[in-house]
């Protein structure tokens, strides 16, 4: 699982480097009026949906956003799986409940993937090379669903579920995805049900090398 934690990071590389989220001495004013970083700024992990279904052509268009995202070589060594089947969802949640009653009490508890209604699996050869494309890959995903209005978070959890527990195969075997590549995460996307303030961002990290 090491890879799927540098896919996560690499999924924050550009929000890392952009998101000043209000920091003292941010320059994202100079970003005013600009669509990109405007998302990029606005963007926040969502955890409470609305009940609203997301328009299949709104997911499509996420995926495409994704599969634009720059990869070496343009291998495209990944496969990306929309879920919106709500018999799919609501089937592999009774599955985790079971092996993880604890989560099942949390305060409005719907679903596994943070009550979204539909689920983007994202998966890869388990690399260094191809966990950063796949990271990638994400990042478009997230902040083309802020651009047009839809909120996402991006799930660990759920993810090992997916790959390592014997009661879930039946699930992942749905999917139809390469059997030499591991889910290396999965995005919850959905209309938000809820405005989480900005976290603030430690701009010391960053430094010119003069």
């Amino acid at each position: 699982m090491k890879n799927c934690i540098i896919a996560f990071l690499a999924a924050g590389m550009l929000a890392a480097t952009g998101c000043g989220n209000g920091a003292s001495g941010s320059a994202a004013g100079a970003g005013d009026g600009n669509a990109v970083i405007e998302a990029i700024m606005a963007r926040r992990s969502i955890r409470q949906y609305k009940d609203t279904p997301v328009e299949r052509e709104k997911l499509q268009l996420l995926a495409e956003c994704g599969v634009n995202a720059p990869n070496g070589m343009n291998a495209q060594a990944w496969e990306v799986r929309i879920i919106d089947s709500k018999e799919w969802i609501d089937g592999i949640t009774e599955v985790y409940k079971a092996a993880n009653p604890q989560m099942a009490s949390r305060p409005g508890f719907k679903n596994m993937f943070v009550n979204g209604t539909a689920v983007i699996a994202v998966a890869a050869p388990d690399d260094t090379y191809n966990g950063v494309n796949a990271g990638l890959l994400g990042e478009n995903i997230m902040l083309a669903a802020q651009s047009l209005g839809l909120g996402t978070c991006c799930l660990g959890a759920p993810t090992r579920f997916l790959n390592s527990a014997p009661e879930a195969q039946p699930y992942r075997e749905k999917l139809g995805i390469n059997p030499d590549y591991q889910i290396l995460y999965m995005i919850a996307v959905g209309y938000p049900n809820e405005e989480p303030a900005a976290k603030p961002r430690d701009l010391s990290k960053i430094r010119f090398v003069e």
